[in-house]
């Protein structure tokens, strides 16, 4: 059975800048589409791994918030993550957090006002 959770939007108010700022904290390109009137940057993915795709997405409707879902972006190392995010305009909304058996998580703030969280097995 497969995880319940297909993919994810987080909305922007400037694609260029956001896909900018998400290249550099996970140090991976996004690659550019557009579906209509919805400009959006998708995040790598491999078919038949885990977890779930997602994309950046400006578009009518899409409203960068602290507010309603939190998207968790799966990291290798959550302090070295969060120093690019400083780096690059972020900001560090909950620091490095132990969740016993379950690893680590951080929260943060994106160049577009969205409330991001990280998760890192150590």
């Amino acid at each position: 059975m497969a995880n319940p959770v297909n993919w994810f939007k987080i909305p922007v108010k400037d694609l260029e800048r956001a896909k900018k700022f998400y290249e550099a904290v996970i140090d991976n390109e996004l690659s550019r589409s557009e579906i209509g009137q919805m400009k959006m940057a998708w995040f790598p993915m491999t078919d038949g791994a885990p977890g779930a795709a997602g994309a950046l997405v400006k578009g009518e409707g899409y409203i960068p918030s602290h507010a309603g879902t939190l998207v968790f972006l799966q990291v290798k190392d959550i302090d070295t993550t969060m120093s690019r995010i400083r780096m690059h305009g972020g900001k560090v909304l909950l620091a490095k957090t132990g969740m016993g058996e379950f690893g680590f998580i951080a929260h943060f703030e994106d160049t577009e006002g969205n409330r991001i969280a990280l998760h890192a097995h150590s």
